[in-house]
């Protein structure tokens, strides 16, 4: 530092005490040259950088593992919903061929009674050894032998 940077400059004070004055100057002085020397000192390279930025990836990691399983969760609930929805799907088709085979069945066993119901009245029609109109007359010739 030069001397002209050191010195006090009597205009810019009042004080006409050569003791304060020098007293003054020299701690003017002795505060650039701290700040200097603090100012030009050698400093680490940002030792705390390094320890960060793992911490950083550390947690970017994490986060993206969280967010992966939450995504594969997510899919894997949506399939086994999708499974178990089919399955019921499934399930209410067969009960409905059920019924309707079951109804088929009937209608077949219903038609069959009615077949079977008819052949018996056609048999026993046409079993009678005398017709409808001439039966009262039947009746009195088995009477009369």
């Amino acid at each position: 530092m030069t001397e002209q940077t050191n010195q006090v400059n009597p205009v810019d004070t009042d004080i006409d005490d050569p003791v304060l004055r020098s007293a003054l100057g020299d701690f003017r002085a002795s505060l650039h040259a701290w700040s200097d020397a603090a100012y030009n000192r050698p400093r680490p390279a940002l030792s705390s950088a390094p320890q960060a930025i793992a911490w950083r990836r550390a947690i970017g990691w994490v986060l993206s593992l969280i967010l992966s399983f939450g995504i594969l969760g997510t899919a894997a609930y949506e399939r086994h919903h999708s499974q178990i929805i089919a399955q019921e799907r499934q399930h209410q088709q067969d009960l409905e061929r059920q019924r309707l085979a079951d109804e088929q069945r009937a209608r077949e066993s219903a038609a069959a009674t009615d077949t079977e119901d008819l052949m018996a009245a056609v048999d026993s029609a046409v079993s009678r050894q005398v017709p409808a109109a001439m039966a009262p007359l039947a009746l009195t010739a088995d009477e009369i032998q």
